[in-house]
């Protein structure tokens, strides 16, 4: 791991007051940001998955194209991240019949004054809450776990590397 945590939290002013921070003297560079999530289930539940019988339909690609628009809405979502004009939102899943799970991985990138790490973030999560939604019928006992920042590259802070 290169990136070192910032000693003060940029988003309180010295009163305490939260606020948004003001990117606007920041220099733009190319930023992307990878996250993953888990979603743990039963054996049969990935059977399901697998075989695209769910009654709700494909899970894999509504789940994808539900965190592909989450990121888009993680302004909406998260308090005081700045609208973004993401150029790219890519979202993963993969089944890990091992582990009765389905992986994650989104990755968001542009080219701006603040990094994508929260869009990312945003992306992961609710495609696992999405495959929770679209399976809770047959396995209300499915986990998600493990929503992580794997990766984050652009700006002053530099690269950041979980993986």
């Amino acid at each position: 791991m290169t990136a070192r945590p910032k000693k003060v939290l940029t988003h309180f002013d010295a009163r305490g007051n939260a606020h948004m921070v003001d990117v606007g003297a920041k220099e733009q560079t190319e930023r992307v940001a990878v996250a993953g999530a888990t979603v743990t289930m039963l054996p049969a539940t990935l059977r399901l998955i697998r075989s695209n019988k769910a009654a709700k339909g494909d899970v894999l690609s509504v789940a994808q194209l539900a965190g592909i628009m989450a990121a888009k809405k993680t302004p909406d979502l998260i308090p005081l991240c700045h609208p973004l004009a993401l150029t790219s939102v890519d979202v993963q899943l993969k089944l890990a019949p091992k582990r009765n799970a389905v992986d994650i991985e989104a990755t968001c990138r542009l080219k701006g004054r603040t990094g994508v790490e929260m869009e990312a973030l945003t992306a992961a999560a609710v495609a696992a809450l999405t495959v929770y939604d679209m399976c809770k019928a047959v396995d209300r006992g499915m986990v998600i776990s493990n929503v992580r920042l794997l990766h984050k590259s652009g700006g002053k802070s530099g690269t950041y590397d979980r993986r």
